[in-house]
């Protein structure tokens, strides 16, 4: 279960990565950037620092989502999907012609990976390892 939390907390990483690189390709995106300020977001030093802040989350869970515990693990998960699923649909909201058709298809994909999170998440049980009075596999059984 941690390593599947962790592969799709990279592939949503690559989704946000990818999303922005491709708007580098836009000359209102380019100009906007050049120019410091994009549909009214101007880039100071606290807006960087907040979005630096913003996207480490997601680096971090990639991490978190193969050392933490189970239980502290399900419930960190499940927050930072709501919190992503949130962040997802207050950028749908940015702008004044709503997104690009590429930037839409990305957030469709963003959103259903972080469902997958936090459903993973959600119904992943609380301790780690074998079930009580489950069968424990030897070497013998696994081929070793």
């Amino acid at each position: 279960m941690k390593l599947k939390l962790a592969l799709l907390w990279i592939v949503l990483m690559w989704f946000y990565a990818y999303n922005d690189i491709m708007s580098f390709f836009r000359q209102d995106m380019v100009e906007g950037i050049l120019a410091g300020n994009i549909e009214g977001i101007t880039f100071t030093q606290p807006f960087m620092f907040a979005m630096a802040l913003l996207m480490s989350f997601p680096i971090f869970m990639i991490l978190l989502s193969v050392m933490l515990p189970a239980r502290l693990n399900r419930g960190v998960n499940i927050g930072a999907g709501i919190f992503h699923l949130v962040l997802l649909g207050i950028t749908a909201t940015v702008g004044d012609e709503g997104p690009w058709a590429y930037y839409a298809l990305y957030m469709a994909f963003e959103g259903v990976i972080i469902a997958l999170i936090t459903w993973t998440a959600w119904k992943w049980p609380t301790t780690d390892g074998v079930p009580h009075g489950a069968p424990r596999a030897t070497g013998v059984e696994l081929g070793i």
